[in-house]
């Protein structure tokens, strides 16, 4: 039991050679590329984006094979994958469950409402894009995208999280 750690569990004040920090780093980079456990939140869409996400979990495409775990609870998972224009009864929500998500977390912005707000845009109980609630890290345009789409946006995130994070990436919320 390790009673030296920070309110994350981290044992940041032990005194732990920096061969043996790196070590552990590069593992933890390693297990997040290989098992990114993703939780899915639809804020307010059609339902299209939603079928194709779950369509990417059936064995025809198999993401399970590749690490990926779709997650019920926000609190376990590394990845929040977002459909839909944000509504504003859907707005807090999304602002709480990413909140709960552990550090490091990314978002994944899947379909053509949750990039621009797509045909509810401009509605009375519209916020608009995912961006304007919470930091997106991966665009996936599509109305609705393929599965292959969402697959390859979230394999873009794993092939981002290789590179080391650099000061500009403050997750954007440019679309790239």
């Amino acid at each position: 039991m390790v009673h030296n750690a920070d309110s994350n569990g981290n044992a940041s004040n032990l005194d732990i050679p920096k061969p043996w920090k790196d070590a552990i780093d590069q593992f933890k980079t390693w297990a997040r590329l290989n098992s990114p456990w993703a939780v899915h939140f639809n804020s307010g869409s059609c339902n299209g984006c939603d079928i194709e996400i779950l369509a990417t979990i059936t064995p025809r495409y198999d993401v399970e094979r590749l690490g990926i775990k779709l997650q019920g609870s926000p609190r376990h998972a590394d990845v929040m994958v977002v459909t839909g224009a944000v509504s504003l009864q859907a707005a807090e929500r999304l602002r709480r469950s990413y909140e709960q998500m552990p550090e490091p977390k990314f978002v994944v912005a899947v379909g053509s409402c949750a990039l621009s707000g797509g045909a509810f845009q401009g509605c009375y109980n519209v916020v608009g894009r995912v961006d304007e609630v919470i930091p997106v890290d991966v665009y996936v345009p599509g109305c609705p995208p393929r599965p292959e789409a969402i697959i390859y946006g979230i394999a873009q995130l794993l092939e981002k999280l290789k590179t080391p994070a650099t000061p500009s990436d403050d997750h954007g919320g440019e679309p790239e």
